[in-house]
């Protein structure tokens, strides 16, 4: 009997990586556990700057703050450099050329996600369609079609 192969190392957006912090938000984590199981969990420093915004915005007591701050914790950060900024840069225009969402300003955080997945050459685990179809980028989401 041989032993499994380790599975392949992901980028988690923040809709997937923050759900189940929520009550609401538990039926998403649920969707997500199987995809994420035995997977390193590897996250973007713009999904801890979109956490921390939402629960500032909501004004989390003491204990959700130490749950998110847990939830953080559990994962690598990739942190902006040089070379995740070129990645960002050469996507943004690769996304403008073909036309694509995430080219617009309005998504300048979703690309900064997509990059870091793009620079690491992993796929993004994302329960948003703005990433379909985005040049360069592995996506694996639970969305239909």
């Amino acid at each position: 009997m041989s032993a499994r192969p380790p599975r392949s190392l992901v980028v988690v957006d923040t809709n997937v990586f923050g759900a189940g912090l929520l009550q609401r938000t538990a039926g998403l984590a649920d969707l997500y556990r199987t995809v994420l199981a035995g997977r390193p969990a590897v996250i973007s420093f713009q999904t801890v700057a979109e956490l921390h915004y939402g629960a500032r915005r909501r004004r989390w007591g003491r204990s959700r703050m130490l749950r998110l701050e847990a939830r953080i914790a559990s994962a690598e950060v990739v942190w902006a450099g040089p070379d995740l900024l070129g990645t960002y840069v050469d996507l943004r225009v690769a996304c403008e050329q073909a036309g694509h969402a995430l080219g617009q300003r309005g998504h300048d955080t979703d690309r900064w996600i997509a990059a870091t997945a793009v620079h690491l050459g992993v796929p993004l685990v994302s329960h948003d369609g703005v990433f379909r179809g985005v040049p360069g980028l592995l996506h694996e989401t639970a969305l239909d079609g």
